[in-house]
């Protein structure tokens, strides 16, 4: 039956080489049931809650996957996203938790209708592959600075804006500790080196006395904190009506969504040969519809928007091929479910330095940028560089998108065929006038 599903013996694979596909993905992004309660956690939302509803969504998200395109995909709450999420929305833009999750509710929903209408596909042959690799650059430092400022190991000094902290006090120093320790695993190659270097500092920091176990209880009322509390008419109402406040937010998780997506799809497909031999990705709007639904579903759990994962690329190494691999990963995040609430306990020490090396594995992306060429270099420096200096990963875009149509159109190379980057330009433009306009 599952052969006849999955068509295993037509990609050359066999149940046990899935189950094992499924295993090495899911211990390579299995930190995230970690990572992201500490990010949303920062946003006021419940962490135990939010560590539940992650391990809810990514199971949900990874089985759909799976059942409804047939490739190994495994999908989560993005990072960056959930950094946008707790640090532009709701610290930047002053919204409620509860507002924030309305407005990725609304993006989803707004995600699933340019699905079907074929609109996420013009944007993505639009929008240059250089920009999206920007993007993930940009993403990167902002995670990494983020890790840095948690640890205590940048802080805020007046005279330069920036500095280095303290790094014998406790909290620094445990945070180098697992920066080292996590360093190492993973130049071992082992595949949970990120979880084990979580659980390693943080054991590190129980045993010294720097941090104190104290795991919330499970109980229901706790671990569902977030779910269902999102609150879809303030995100309506956002400035007094549907302004360019929530066009901005739904923008930003509509772009970074798409290019998270489109960066995996193509790395994974490649890796996996299911890409059709003109390049495309056959069945993209399955994985698209899949990638929209599971959005919908972690804004009603509770979570940042839900996206593919570049990790899938490591059960593609080991043999997976169809989407019998994602459907494992869906099935042990939903067994995870049992360890959520632990999550608590795990000081900001042990975390940070997932953050830092998270970023650093996004800076790979750079490598794709023809860094030669001033027309491509520009944008993608500037779309990288404004969003960890300016906190905000919608400027970044902005720049990038916008420095990208004008060059384009000083140049003498404006075609008619390129009219979305221009639309897309006018509307970043639009959004500097607000900005400087409200103060």
């Amino acid at each position: 039956m599952l052969d006849r599903f999955f068509q295993l013996e037509a990609h050359g694979t066999t149940v046990r080489t899935e189950l094992l596909a499924g295993l090495t993905t899911f211990l390579t992004m299995a930190y995230i049931v970690v990572v992201n309660p500490v990010i949303l956690g920062a946003a006021g939302v419940p962490v135990a809650a939010v560590a539940v509803a992650t391990c809810l969504a990514s199971g949900f998200a990874s089985i759909l996957m799976g059942l409804l395109s047939n490739y190994p995909l495994a999908l989560a709450p993005g990072m960056g996203l959930n950094a946008y999420f707790t640090y532009t929305v709701v610290k930047g833009m002053g919204l409620p938790w509860q507002t924030a999750l309305g407005c990725v509710f609304l993006s989803g929903l707004a995600f699933l209708l340019l699905t079907v209408a074929g609109v996420r596909q013009l944007i993505i042959s639009a929008v240059p592959r250089s920009l999206f690799a920007a993007v993930a650059g940009g993403i990167g430092l902002f995670i990494a600075f983020i890790g840095f400022a948690d640890a205590g190991i940048v802080v805020a000094k007046s005279g330069t804006i920036v500095g280095l902290g303290n790094l014998t006090a406790p909290m620094p120093a445990l945070a180098l500790l697992g920066l080292v320790i996590i360093a190492v695993l993973q130049a071992m190659r082992i595949k949970a080196a990120m979880l084990l270097g979580i659980l390693t500092t943080a054991v590190i920091a129980w045993v010294s006395g720097a941090a104190h176990f104290s795991a919330a209880g499970y109980n229901l009322s706790d671990v569902s904190a977030a779910a269902f509390k999102l609150d879809i008419r303030s995100a309506l109402n956002l400035k007094g009506g549907v302004g360019l406040s929530l066009l901005e937010i739904v923008f930003v998780f509509l772009f970074v969504d798409l290019f998270d997506n489109v960066g995996t799809l193509v790395a994974v497909t490649k890796r996996a040969g299911l890409m059709a031999p003109d390049g495309s990705i056959p069945k993209i709007n399955r994985i698209l519809l899949a990638d929209s639904i599971s959005m919908l579903f972690g804004a009603l759990v509770g979570t940042s928007p839900v996206t593919s994962y570049i990790e899938s690329a490591a059960g593609v190494a080991v043999g997976g091929r169809t989407g019998l691999t994602s459907i494992v990963v869906g099935l042990l995040f939903l067994a995870t479910l049992l360890f959520a609430p632990l999550v608590e306990a795990i000081p900001a020490a042990a975390t940070a330095p997932a953050l830092v090396l998270v970023g650093a594995l996004m800076m790979g992306a750079l490598a794709e940028v023809e860094w030669a060429e001033p027309a491509v270099a520009i944008p993608a420096f500037l779309t990288a560089i404004i969003i960890p200096l300016t906190y905000s990963i919608a400027n970044g875009l902005a720049f990038g998108i916008t420095s990208h149509a004008l060059l384009k159109l000083l140049r003498g190379q404006a075609r008619a065929a390129d009219w979305l980057v221009y639309v897309l330009a006018a509307l970043c433009v639009a959004r500097f006038v607000y900005m400087g306009a409200s103060g």
